[in-house]
């Protein structure tokens, strides 16, 4: 990389560095999004360098190994800019920032155990950057974060070092990041963005960057706490709607009401927008970004009663599977002990090798804490060993050898599975929890079957 610096609070500069394509970027944290996020500024032409602690990714990734396999489109676009030269990755921070003038952060912001937002990958970074950053470095955090967390945090931590002044000798921004894992190529080219700036000048500059590299919209925020207000907002109200529907699919199994066929026709309705009930609710965000509008509600002294309450009530439906297994058990007159059970699918959400905070994990260790022995098949990790437990590499090995199946994820493979198939197990007994199996035909194939909320039983 040059030594040439950009003014990145100039608007004719950034824009000619674009137009050239001098404009140096760094992209720090290189995972499921920060990856694909440093392809796509680097297939635009900018020289871009992903920079990560993990050793191992960073090797993989100069070594032209493509790790996110699950995501269309992508290896392609990967070996496509590391023949280019246009991309490589580092774990040494200290080389890239100082000749970069565009810094993307893109870091995980987990919870800790006390369901509290961990924003230390930030803050370290934050730190590093305080004594790294050129001056007239633009820094623009990806992350998803509570609201003020730039305002009340970043900007103080970036500033310890007094040779960087907001506004003067450096400047921030925002650009939640808006993709959805297995679809990251398609949601990057055709979702709109959120773009806050620490001024409005950073925000036309950010604007201006993110058009050049993404073919979307890009709607400007007053501000970056907004943007992240937005963002969180879209989110927490699918935790909230998700757990609305399992907690109605609670009552509607007591009812001997199928739960899906409510969902089918209520979207019928103009202003209904259909979300399903489930085992839980996993992943990076979801989750996370509830807690962290409790935490901002904490922080500012707002109670926010129905958020808590939602997470709550997914956070108990993975009990509610193992209610359901039991009833299945004593339905067949077997003893849950000593048995033999086959978790299908550890994935968070469908068609995606993750498992964060996945749902699977809390059934997993409560099936064992009643004395079962688990199997687990995956197909985006057979033969690995996850939760202890080596992932089976042939579902038709092992489905002989179990009573029981759950369905945890609705992996396409899952759907595809004759029900006739499940007659293979020592005991014919199956646990859909999410919908994808019809009673009527659990029923016919004479298997001993309980769906989540579908009022069979």
């Amino acid at each position: 990389m040059s030594n040439l610096k950009i003014n990145m609070n100039d608007p004719e500069n950034v824009k000619r560095s674009l137009e050239s394509r001098t404009l140096k970027v760094c992209v720090v944290g290189i995972g499921r999004i920060g990856l694909p996020t440093a392809l796509s500024f680097a297939k635009s032409g900018l020289e871009t360098v992903g920079v990560d602690i993990n050793e191992t990714l960073v090797e993989n990734v100069n070594s032209g190994i493509f790790p996110l396999k699950d995501e269309p489109g992508y290896e392609e676009i990967f070996h496509e800019v590391l023949k280019s030269k246009k991309f490589s990755a580092t774990t040494k921070i200290q080389d890239v920032i100082p000749q970069s003038d565009l810094i993307l952060l893109s870091l995980p912001t987990p919870m800790d155990e006390n369901n509290t937002p961990d924003y230390s990958a930030l803050r370290n970074v934050g730190a590093k950057l305080s004594e790294l950053l050129s001056p007239k470095s633009l820094v623009i955090v990806e992350s998803t974060i509570e609201p003020g967390f730039i305002e009340n945090d970043m900007i103080s931590i970036i500033s310890k070092s007094e040779k960087l002044k907001i506004n003067e000798t450096f400047f921030i921004g925002v650009c939640p990041e808006n993709a959805n894992p297995g679809e990251i190529l398609h949601d990057f080219t055709t979702l709109p963005r959120l773009v806050g700036g620490i001024n409005d000048n950073i925000t036309k500059i950010i604007k201006m960057i993110y058009n050049f590299v993404f073919p979307v919209e890009l709607i400007e925020m007053p501000n970056c706490k907004t943007a992240n207000a937005v963002k969180l907002t879209t989110n927490v109200f699918r935790d909230i709607n998700i757990a609305f529907v399992s907690e109605l699919s609670l009552l509607f199994e007591k009812l001997g009401i199928d739960t899906m066929k409510v969902l089918e026709a209520a979207t019928k309705k103009y202003n209904f927008q259909v979300h399903y009930p489930g085992a839980g609710v996993g992943g990076p965000c979801l989750p996370i970004n509830s807690y962290q509008l409790l935490n901002a509600g904490r922080r500012a002294g707002v109670n926010l009663n129905l958020i808590e309450q939602g997470r709550q009530i997914n956070e108990k439906m993975p009990d509610h599977v193992i209610d359901l297994t039991l009833d299945a058990f004593k339905e067949a007159n077997e003893s849950i002990q000593n048995s033999d059970i086959l978790i299908l699918g550890i994935s968070y959400k469908p068609d995606v090798k993750d498992i964060q905070l996945t749902p699977a994990e809390h059934i997993i260790k409560k099936l064992q804490s009643l004395g079962t022995k688990i199997h687990v098949y995956d197909p985006y990790f057979t033969g690995n060993e996850i939760f202890g437990i080596k992932v089976e590499e042939d579902l038709d090995n092992i489905i002989e050898k179990v009573n029981a199946s759950i369905i945890i994820t609705a992996h396409k493979e899952f759907k595809e599975i004759e029900l006739s198939f499940f007659k293979k197990m020592k005991t014919s007994i199956l646990i859909d929890t999410r919908g994808i199996v019809e009673p009527v035909s659990a029923s016919q194939a004479k298997l001993i079957f309980r769906g989540l909320g579908r009022g069979n039983h």
